[in-house]
């Protein structure tokens, strides 16, 4: 398996020829030097292609989302004609969470087998494939095995994140990681609300489901055009195998990723149920429901950036910890008016979920590239040769975390789907969320913030000064 690294930028001056964003070897859409750490070559050229870059890959992402949680609005329109249980409907948005999460790592890797440019286009255009599929099958009289079958193919619109954020935190310097992966996960996140309300639109008109799928169709052709036409491949991103190797031992990778099935686990698989609890455990009519739905995503999903930039500001540690505890408050009043079937208390505090869950995810991942480069620079590295430590890790990192993270929806409509077989309620899975929650504020805490020996020291026991930094900065 390969992964991405990104090669140590030989300095240069930002207008000499070997740092131009020109192409030199591999075709037109390639940019052969890139050093974002360098505030000149940021200022004069480089800020300018990253943020182009960051919106044709939010567009595609915003996309990928999309068809990724069509099921999520699709099984509403699903009555009692189409012959399926609330259990298999939780059963098969579970398995397309499933699959969104486990292709997740192989498309970190096809950034740098194929460029992020050209990845993004044949990443965008493989939606066309589950998308023209359900809108052949989406009609009564299918099998569950057909819908389940076609439903896994949705999965593939949730690797586009992970290429997505590999791609475009090789763009941005280490000051602005947090808000620029913000934006471009937000971007992408609001995909799922998006959706939602184009599903509202379309019951409200009393369309059908293929209707909704018919109106995707052009706008992935377009996303895959567009990113053809104004997005470029950085020739620094390359293939290193010790990239995957190195990160998947390194303890932090799965640290984090335990940390963001708590937060963007928690935003994929309640994206995916909200609708199902409140038609299921409220009585909720699928219109009704679609009313509700996409309030929490949205907020969810625009709140995102801010999580990402307050981590830049105090540490995205801090502000995760704070947030599970926020998250496990919202959980517990959960618990009470799921008990007490009280539906605008419930739907209140969901949103409040969902916003708090958009938050932590800006803040996890601005982490990750701040925890790998603390232990760059603990290892004596400097400038751009810490910079390309930094990057190499934290990029093969992001495509584990980001998979380990969607496994958490995954986890979450499957105990949604128990508790309604046991309980006839959502109750018994919020109690465990709860706990889930309880264990991510004791872990952040633990490895991040308790003491001064959780500080990173030189990985050389003979080294005069040892650099100490503390993951509380990250």
């Amino acid at each position: 398996m390969t992964a991405p690294g990104t090669a140590p930028a030989p300095p240069s001056s930002p207008t000499s020829p070997t740092s131009s964003a020109s192409p030199t070897k591999k075709g037109s859409r390639w940019i052969e030097e890139w050093d974002p750490e360098n505030e000149t070559f940021w200022n004069e050229k480089g800020e300018k292609i990253a943020r182009r870059n960051l919106v044709f890959s939010v567009l595609s992402e915003h996309i990928g989302f999309s068809i990724w949680t069509m099921w999520s609005v699709l099984v509403l329109f699903m009555g009692p004609e189409y012959g399926l249980t609330p259990a298999d409907k939780f059963l098969l948005t579970s398995m397309v969470t499933l699959v969104g999460a486990v292709v997740r790592v192989p498309y970190t890797f096809a950034v740098a087998i194929f460029g992020g440019r050209n990845w993004t286009i044949i990443s965008a255009a493989l939606l066309l494939i589950p998308t023209v599929a359900a809108f052949s099958v989406m009609e009564p009289g299918t099998s569950f095995s057909t819908f389940l079958l076609v439903g896994l193919l949705a999965g593939i619109g949730g690797g586009n994140f992970a290429s997505s954020m590999t791609n475009i935190n090789a763009f941005f310097p280490l000051k602005k990681k947090g808000w620029a992966l913000g934006l471009n996960a937000g971007g992408g996140n609001i995909g799922v609300p998006v959706l939602q309300l184009a599903g509202l639109a379309v019951i409200g008109a009393s369309g059908g489901p293929r209707v909704l799928l018919g109106i995707y169709i052009p706008l992935i052709l377009i996303a895959a055009t567009l990113a053809a036409l104004y997005m470029d491949n950085l020739a620094s991103v390359k293939n290193d195998t010790g990239a995957a190797i190195d990160s998947a031992k390194d303890a932090h990778t799965w640290i984090m990723s335990f940390l963001y099935i708590g937060t963007f686990g928690s935003f994929i698989g309640y994206s995916f149920a909200f609708g199902q609890v409140l038609t299921n455990q409220f009585g909720r009519t699928p219109l009704q429901a679609a009313y509700l739905t996409f309030i929490g995503p949205l907020l969810g999903s625009l709140i995102r950036p801010l999580g990402g930039w307050l981590a830049d500001k105090y540490g995205g540690a801090r502000i995760t910890l704070y947030n599970y505890v926020g998250m496990a408050a919202a959980t517990a009043v959960l618990v009470i008016a799921s008990m007490q079937k009280s539906l605008p208390l419930f739907v209140s505090v969901f949103v409040v979920l969902f916003v708090l869950s958009g938050l932590g995810n800006g803040s996890t991942y601005k982490m990750i590239p701040g925890i790998f480069q603390a232990k760059a620079v603990a290892k004596g590295l400097e400038g751009e040769e810490a910079a390309a430590y930094g990057r190499r890790l934290s990029g093969a990192s992001m495509g584990l975390i980001g998979a380990v993270g969607a496994l958490g929806g995954v986890g979450i409509n499957l105990a949604f789907r128990q508790s309604f077989l046991s309980y006839g309620s959502g109750t018994g899975a919020f109690v465990a969320f709860l706990a889930f929650y309880a264990a991510c504020f004791v872990v952040t805490w633990a490895v991040y913030l308790r003491r001064p020996a959780g500080r990173i020291t030189a990985a050389s026991p003979s080294s005069e000064a040892k650099p100490q930094l503390s993951y509380a900065e990250v």
